[in-house]
């Protein structure tokens, strides 16, 4: 099969004019959602836009809006990862635990990402192989790799005091947090890997129609394999984002970001059912969290009506997901 018949609806090349015109009925909802709240939140509050809180806003979402992009990854196969928030927690105090024994951190960087691309390789195997819905392997691995975390840290936060590490998290690079260059950059990796190449061509026609996809010669196996391990990869490196943000390895880390990731995917348009998401709109979604969250705190509203709020703007995204799916099919 060739490259053009591998485009996904909406991923077709064309003009510069056109590819605006499809960017902006692909994305302007969202965006104009964000712009709305943006300026909800100026008006009620005169600490909200500025450079300061609109930069630590982006950094605040950027463990989120990291760990999302695996997510769409697994969701636009029309598969799911509840296990992203355990695998955060394990990595991170998996990394501690290196930096504890005196590995150097050169070392455990790369043998902190091999153990993420591990689980993510046990997630798909048992979902892929074994013909275990994604669903039910990923919460039985979520309780797996939590467990693991409490046991190999005695249910202990293990401190962390290598500054190399401690930069990753806190660190900052022209003025700007390291952390942000690292959403940034990965940002540009994935949407290149899903709107650039017959990988990600070959996730979108999987996701949109798994038996097409198997007749058309994909090793959908192979690929959901492939998937999740780059779920898990993204988690992983949230993981050592976040250790190193608190200064330690917490078994205990991450608790519910495998929600916050899958409502930032479906806020930003990725279909539950599968074939249809990108990258760029998660991003925007994870935005739209983050500006939910700092908006409210700043206007002092308790944390259990922000828990209500988060659900209702999920729902809705959800409600909108089923009518534009009704409509695209």
């Amino acid at each position: 099969m060739s490259d053009k018949a591998l485009l996904s609806p909406g991923h077709q090349r064309d003009g510069a004019g056109a590819g605006f015109i499809r960017a902006a009925k692909q994305y302007g909802g969202i965006v104009g959602g964000l712009v709305a709240l943006v300026l909800l939140f100026s008006l009620l509050n005169g600490s909200f836009f500025t450079a300061n809180n609109l930069t630590n806003i982006v950094l605040q979402v950027s463990i989120i809006a990291i760990t999302a992009y695996g997510m769409t990854y697994v969701l636009l196969l029309g598969d799911i990862d509840l296990s992203v928030g355990a695998t955060i927690a394990l990595v991170g105090t998996f990394a501690a635990l290196g930096l504890s024994f005196d590995v150097p951190l050169l070392l455990v960087l790369p043998m902190a990402i091999v153990a993420a691309l591990l689980l993510g390789c046990i997630n798909g195997a048992l979902t892929a192989l074994a013909g275990i819905p994604s669903f039910i392997v990923t919460v039985a691995t979520m309780g797996i790799f939590r467990g693991v975390a409490y046991i190999v840290t005695d249910g202990m936060p293990v401190m962390i005091s290598s500054p190399g590490f401690l930069a990753l998290g806190n660190g900052e690079w022209l003025l700007i947090p390291v952390p942000i260059w690292i959403l940034a950059l990965l940002l540009v990796v994935n949407h290149a890997v899903l709107g650039r190449t017959t990988f990600g061509r070959k996730i979108y026609l999987t996701g949109g129609n798994r038996e097409a996809a198997l007749y058309s010669g994909i090793n959908v196996t192979a690929l959901r394999i492939k998937v999740f391990m780059i779920t898990a990869l993204m988690a992983g490196i949230s993981g050592l984002i976040l250790a190193s943000r608190l200064y330690s390895g917490q078994p205990n880390a991450a608790l519910s970001y495998e929600l916050d990731a899958i409502a930032a995917a479906v806020l930003g348009g990725t279909s539950l059912a599968g074939g249809y998401g990108t990258v760029i709109g998660t991003m925007i979604g994870a935005l739209i969290i983050g500006v939910i969250n700092n908006g409210m705190n700043l206007m002092n509203v308790p944390y259990f009506y922000q828990m209500v709020v988060k659900g209702m703007v999920i729902l809705v995204a959800v409600y909108v997901d089923v009518r534009n799916k009704k409509k695209r099919g």
